[in-house]
């Protein structure tokens, strides 16, 4: 196998790890979240944090490194229109992300916390939360921009 082909598979398959696992940590933690229940939300919203480190965070690395080398091996400059679009939409995703990661540390402790205490969730755990879900939204648009661009390449379009 060429090394472009095992290239690209990597590629492929580190967004569809990068997709897969935000789509669902995204699902499990919202709908955990809307049951109220102190203690799944604790377990749910450790593992989450668990997931991203496992999961996430290499498939970032795999695509990111992957992308450049495709950009090489296709010889593609990086003025090309929608390789730019892809890195200034990779970086904000990576900034909500990121951003998303720190709450959910914050969200998992304060979970631990109520869930020891027997208590409910504090009013920071509820305002987190709203922060979490809606920077969610630009990440999530922002990913699959990105995956259309991967999969149309519009090569004739200029910067």
């Amino acid at each position: 196998m060429s090394t472009y082909l095992v290239l690209k598979w990597l590629h492929i398959v580190s967004a569809m790890v990068l997709f897969g696992t935000g789509l669902g940590i995204a699902f499990f933690q919202w709908f955990v979240y809307r049951s109220g229940n102190v203690d799944a939300v604790a377990a749910v919203t450790r593992l989450v944090v668990r997931a991203d480190f496992v999961f996430t965070a290499p498939a970032v690395i795999v695509q990111f490194v992957s992308g450049l080398l495709l950009m090489h091996a296709m010889a593609l400059p990086w003025e090309t229109g929608w390789i730019s679009l892809s890195f200034v939409l990779y970086a904000l995703v990576g900034a909500c992300w990121l951003s998303v990661v720190v709450i959910q540390i914050r969200l998992a402790r304060l979970a631990a916390q109520s869930s020891k205490g027997g208590t409910a969730l504090p009013a920071a755990f509820h305002r987190a939360m709203r922060v979490w879900f809606w920077l969610g939204w630009p990440a999530f648009i922002g990913v699959l921009v990105i995956l259309w661009l991967m999969v149309k390449k519009p090569i004739n379009w200029s910067s």
